[in-house]
């Protein structure tokens, strides 16, 4: 094998000549000056086609690559303008790095994907750049994709969530793809120009196409799909209708508890020593009962078969104190049945929940009720679909993990940027590895 086969291997470039080495002892830096092979040249950095010769440009200039040991390397090659019918005048194309990049290709794919996997202080410690270059490559990368692929292709069942990213009230709005299980857009904002601008880029034609839409009870989402795309099934989220019950359940616990705390600054002070003999019992001190409420909330909120053994216990112990409170809990886990069944049965379930709500005289409940009649056939159709957005939930977890693990991002682009990376279904791989996107 030549040695000039085994310095393209080791530098990762492809269909260039290597034209000569050099090494700068002070700056401890490998210098190749390369040129691309003659059917790489004068092609359009942007479109790709070929064009004729404009100027040489600013001269030569430097791509960094991947460092061999603990040497850093770079390129160093012509960058001539070309004159392209579509884009004007631009710099030509070469075949190491991306257009407008000051690195090879494979180290933007080794930043992209080091990025996903770790925080971008190690990022920057291990490829030796800066912060916010990490930022650039990931969005580079990011825009490389999607000039290659279509996410929004063949998109027929959707959900459709919000996250926030950072302080402020700081929103993402996020798409995800139920059948591939994919993220497929994201976009800073939290509403109805948020969503309507997902649907301008789908386009009519594909709005068409789809089939159920999960979501909350947002009705900033739900106005922009009822008008974009009618003939799609919309789904009400379990999860988030349960929630809507355990923040119910939890307004009566605190209506209790604030009972309770009242009952005890009236109530008088027990004497100290022993109750005489053959004295009443007294009655239960309402501080020990309003402290027992306060505790409960967990207890309330977790599902029966996820209690401890202590949890359990006062949950038995509201059962027998306060009929009021646990009637609120029996409601809560009533509707969290309905979507356990599903359904026909769940649709059943639902009809008799509402009748009991209606009727409980719990305040709380009773406009729970109310809601829920409102969203009633949307939720028919989670039920009889079985379509939640468990989906979209996981995926706003794991973006949440990705913003913890790089210790925050500048603008929401990056953040965007490498969430399509690690969750959109085409990480980049490592350099030299065969592994599919």
């Amino acid at each position: 094998m030549r040695d000039a086969r085994v310095w393209a291997g080791l530098l990762g470039i492809e269909h260039a000549r290597l034209e000569r080495l050099e090494f700068d002892e002070d700056g401890q830096l490998l210098v190749a000056h390369v040129r691309p092979s003659a059917s790489r040249r004068r092609r359009c950095g942007r479109c790709g086609r070929r064009c004729r010769g404009y100027d040489q440009g600013a001269g030569r200039r430097r791509w960094r690559a991947l460092d061999l040991g603990v040497v850093r390397a770079v390129l160093e090659a012509d960058a001539p303008r070309v004159s392209c019918p579509e884009h004007g005048v631009v710099v030509a194309a070469v075949p190491w790095a991306r257009h407008g990049a000051g690195h090879t290709r494979a180290f933007d794919d080794q930043v992209a994907w080091l990025a996903v996997a770790c925080s971008k202080t190690a990022v920057t410690q291990l490829m030796r750049v800066a912060w916010r270059t990490v930022g650039s490559i990931v969005s580079r990368v990011c825009a490389d994709v999607d000039a290659r692929v279509d996410r929004l292709d063949g998109l027929r069942r959707i959900g459709i969530d919000e996250i926030s990213y950072k302080r402020g009230y700081r929103y993402l709005t996020v798409v995800v793809d139920h059948d591939r299980r994919q993220l497929v857009w994201a976009e800073a904002g939290r509403d109805r120009d948020t969503v309507g601008r997902f649907f301008d880029q789908l386009g009519e034609r594909r709005c068409a196409l789809l089939t159920h839409v999960s979501a909350d009870g947002a009705e900033w989402i739900a106005d922009v799909v009822s008008r974009r795309c009618p003939s799609a099934v919309r789904c009400m989220d379990p999860f988030h209708v349960v929630a809507w019950a355990s923040l119910a359940l939890d307004r009566v616990r605190v209506d209790a508890w604030n009972e309770a705390r009242a009952a005890a600054r009236v109530q008088p002070h027990r004497r100290p020593g022993r109750r005489p003999a053959g004295a009443p019992e007294p009655p239960p001190r309402a501080k020990d009962r309003a402290r027992a409420i306060r505790h409960a909330r967990y207890a309330l909120w977790k599902n029966p078969e996820s209690l401890t053994e202590q949890q359990t216990a006062k949950v038995a112990w509201i059962a027998k104190t306060d009929p009021r409170l646990y009637r609120a809990y029996l409601l809560k886990e009533g509707l969290r049945h309905v979507f356990a069944v599903k359904g026909e049965a769940g649709k059943e379930a639902l009809a008799r929940w509402l009748s009991w709500a209606r009727r409980c005289q719990i305040p709380a409940f009773v406009e729970l009720a109310r809601t829920i009649t409102r969203f009633r056939d949307v939720i028919h159709n989670t039920l009889e679909h079985n379509l939640s957005n468990a989906l979209i939930e996981s995926t706003n977890t794991k973006i949440r993990l990705i913003i913890r693990v790089a210790f925050g991002f500048h603008s929401a682009d990056a953040v965007i940027a490498l969430a399509m990376l690690s969750l959109g279904g085409y990480r980049p791989p490592l350099p030299g590895r065969n592994a599919a996107i």
